[in-house]
C-alpha cells in the first residue's frame, strides 16, 4: 500500500498539468463554439462558409494529425508554438468545431414561430437571440456539451507525444522507472474516471440551475 501511495505525488503533477490544459483548451472551445455555430447559420456567405471550412476540416481529420501539425509542421512555416500552447490550441480548436454543431443543433430546436413573433415586436436580431433563443437553447445544449467536455478531457493525453509532462506523460515516465504497469496504469484510469465525474456533476448541476430558473421540472 505505501509502495503505491509513492507513485501518487508524480502522478499529482502530471494531473496538475493535464487540467491546465484542460482548462485552457475549455475557455477557448466554449466561445468558439458558440460563434462557430451561429455564424454556421449565417445568411450571409462570407461568414457562413469560413464557420463550415472550420468544422468540416477540424471534424474531418484526427485530434493527433493537428496536433503535431501544428507543433512540427507550423515552425517550417516560421511559427514555433511551445508545446502547451500548441496542445491548448489544437483541442479548443477541435472541441469547438464539435461544440459548434451543438450549438447549431439546439438552437434551430427553438421553434421558428418564437423568432417571428419577435421580429414582429421589432425586437433586434442580437436582442432576440439573447432573451429568445438562448435562454431555451441553452438547456439543450448542456447534455451534448458535458459529453464534449470528457472527450476534450480524454483528448488531453494526446499533448504527451508533444512532450508536455501531463498525467499520461507522467505515468509513461514511470513505468520506464518502476516498470508497476498495472498499478500505475490503474491510478491513472481512476484518476481520469474521477476527474470526468467531476465535470459530469458540474454540467447536471448547471442544466438544473438553468430548468429551474426557467420554471421547469428537472
Amino acid at each position: 500500500m505505501a509502495d503505491t501511495l509513492a507513485l501518487l505525488p508524480p502522478l499529482a503533477d502530471g494531473l496538475w498539468v493535464t487540467l491546465q490544459v484542460f482548462g485552457g483548451a475549455l475557455v477557448l472551445a466554449v466561445p468558439l463554439a458558440i460563434v462557430a455555430g451561429l455564424a454556421r447559420m449565417s445568411r450571409w456567405r462570407l461568414v457562413a462558409w469560413p464557420a463550415v471550412a472550420y468544422i468540416e476540416i477540424f471534424r474531418g481529420t484526427s485530434a493527433l494529425v493537428q496536433l503535431f501539425w501544428f507543433y512540427y509542421v507550423l515552425p517550417l512555416f516560421g511559427l514555433a508554438l511551445p508545446a502547451m500552447l500548441a496542445g491548448i490550441l489544437v483541442l479548443a480548436l477541435n472541441s469547438g468545431a464539435y461544440g459548434a454543431e451543438v450549438v447549431r443543433g439546439a438552437v434551430q430546436a427553438v421553434p421558428a414561430g418564437q423568432r417571428e413573433a419577435a421580429m414582429a415586436l421589432n425586437l433586434t436580431p442580437l436582442q432576440i437571440l439573447r432573451r429568445i433563443v438562448l435562454p431555451q437553447a441553452l438547456p439543450a445544449m448542456l447534455p451534448p456539451a458535458g459529453n464534449l467536455f470528457i472527450e476534450l478531457l480524454k483528448n488531453t493525453a494526446l499533448v504527451s507525444l508533444i512532450t508536455i509532462a501531463d498525467l499520461t506523460f507522467r505515468a509513461q515516465l514511470l513505468r520506464a522507472d518502476t516498470l508497476r504497469t498495472m498499478e500505475i496504469f490503474s491510478l491513472v484510469l481512476l484518476i481520469y474516471f474521477a476527474v470526468a465525474l467531476g465535470i459530469t456533476g458540474v454540467v447536471r448541476a448547471l442544466e438544473r440551475a438553468l430548468r429551474a430558473r426557467r420554471g421547469e421540472r428537472a
